[in-house]
């Protein structure tokens, strides 16, 4: 696509997510143009179009696959509707980008793998933690020694989001807190430590069949041994967290996931002790300029289907040693 034509993107469902993750931030990259929505609920199309200033709103998902003025869609539906629907926007010949999970299991993954491979638009798991700088600066500190060899790490997600309708309390729509929160700490540690952890024991805690809390471990190839914990629902409120263990120090990280919303780094180390802290733009907008430049040519997606697939077995691996079968 040439730079002097703007990506034209429409919006899959009228999600809360789709403000912070794409209209926010559709509104400082140059290139990119929000123009459609479409809802199973064209009154609420049509007031999140009115109160989002999107011009177009289509009655239906199909509708605006359909629509010619529609270069790439994003999908922010519940977990369980990912594949179908990336798979149909495909289909359109759209580009797409996928709210993380990608998909709800690995089955569903590998389908839209397969079917990705054969074509050629761009297909990005909005994995937005991984665009910004913060990890590749973790990274950094680990490969220069201040801490010595790393042996272990824990990485903790938990909110308080009671037992309701919230989508993230049904099953039926691929719910739980590992699929939703907990999938930052996993992709956190398999980003510093290795992309195949094989997983240790593992626990969860269940109501109305879906995870409220899980506890993990996952052993790396190089040593590593590290603890995940993820919860919607428990005595542990909130944490949003990350510690790394070396032989002659540590590092700890606050907000890790979302570095935008005030992210601290504190290494304890052979140099003593630092704080670094980080940018504060957001994730979301360095993930709308990789997808922006994915579909110009400018650069690979780096939270390509390959990546998402793998990240989505390593979760299905921790729900088995729970004792688990995959989301539906």
């Amino acid at each position: 696509m040439p730079d002097t034509k703007p990506i034209r993107i429409g919006v899959l469902g009228a999600a809360r997510i789709a403000n912070e993750a794409l209209l926010a931030p559709a509104r400082l990259v140059n290139g990119v143009n929000v123009t459609a929505i479409a809802a199973r609920n064209i009154d609420r199309a049509r007031a999140y179009a009115d109160k989002h200033d999107i011009p177009r709103v289509h009655s239906s998902y199909e509708s605006m696959l359909a629509d010619p003025d529609i270069d790439a869609v994003y999908v922010p539906l519940p977990a369980a509707l990912h594949a179908e629907w990336t798979i149909a926007s495909l289909q359109a010949g759209k580009h797409v980008l996928v709210e993380k999970p990608f998909t709800s299991n690995t089955a569903a993954a590998e389908s839209v793998a397969s079917f990705a491979a054969n074509s050629d638009r761009v297909v990005m798991e909005a994995y937005h933690t991984h665009y910004h700088p913060l990890h590749g600066r973790l990274r950094e500190i680990l490969a220069s020694g201040e801490i010595g060899k790393v042996h272990s790490a824990r990485a903790t997600f938990c909110i308080p989001i009671p037992p309701g309708r919230d989508i993230r309390w049904n099953l039926r729509l691929g719910g739980g807190s590992l699929l939703d929160i907990g999938y930052y700490p996993v992709r956190t540690l398999t980003g510093l430590f290795g992309q195949t952890p094989q997983v240790g024991d593992s626990q969860a805690w269940i109501r109305n069949g879906v995870d409220r809390r899980v506890e993990a471990t996952m052993h790396f190839d190089n040593g590593v041994s590290a603890q995940v914990v993820s919860s919607l629902w428990s005595r542990q409120l909130f944490s949003m967290a990350l510690v790394v263990h070396g032989e002659t120090g540590q590092m700890q990280v606050t907000r890790p996931y979302h570095p935008h919303m005030g992210s601290r780094i504190e290494v304890k180390g052979i140099a003593g002790r630092r704080t670094e802290r980080t940018s504060r733009k957001s994730t979301y907008t360095y993930q709308l300029e990789a997808f922006r430049d994915s579909i110009r040519g400018k650069s690979e997606a780096e939270t390509d289907c390959v990546a998402a697939v793998r990240q989505i077995h390593t979760l299905d691996a921790i729900y088995s040693a729970a004792g688990l079968q995959p989301r539906p």
